[in-house]
């Protein structure tokens, strides 16, 4: 990633020191002049945005696929078990047994791995 990132670095400077044709002096009016722009930007939505975008969409079906049973862990840290969705998106986890909470669909950071998941990893 730093060497594609100092690559296009070193080609925007180069292409922006570069003597325009046509002759000396005038501002530039060559689309050579953009050139070092629409490749940083390029190079920010393959390395940024469309990452971001993919785990996004990720998350976003993991939350809508949620059931009851699963082993989840909130964005605070707290691990537990779905004992109910309701319409409003509230979630009640069993937290420990006799203890329940209740918290946004959207609190939930993500699924715990079960054992089955654990043993297929260590298979490979």
């Amino acid at each position: 990633m730093i060497r594609i990132l100092s690559a296009v670095f070193i080609v925007s400077l180069l292409l922006t020191g570069c003597p325009m044709p046509g002759g000396e002096g005038g501002a530039g009016n060559s689309p050579l002049t953009f050139l070092p722009f629409i490749l940083i930007f390029v190079l920010f939505y393959f390395l940024i945005l469309r990452p971001q975008q993919k785990q996004g969409k990720k998350r976003d079906e993991m939350l809508k696929n949620l059931k009851r049973g699963d082993n989840v862990i909130t964005s605070g840290g707290i691990f537990g078990k779905i004992q109910n969705i309701s319409e409003e998106d509230v979630v009640t986890l069993e937290v420990s047994k006799g203890v329940s909470i209740r918290i946004s669909r959207s609190g939930i950071a993500g699924l715990q791995g079960s054992d089955t998941e654990k043993e297929d990893k260590s298979k490979k």
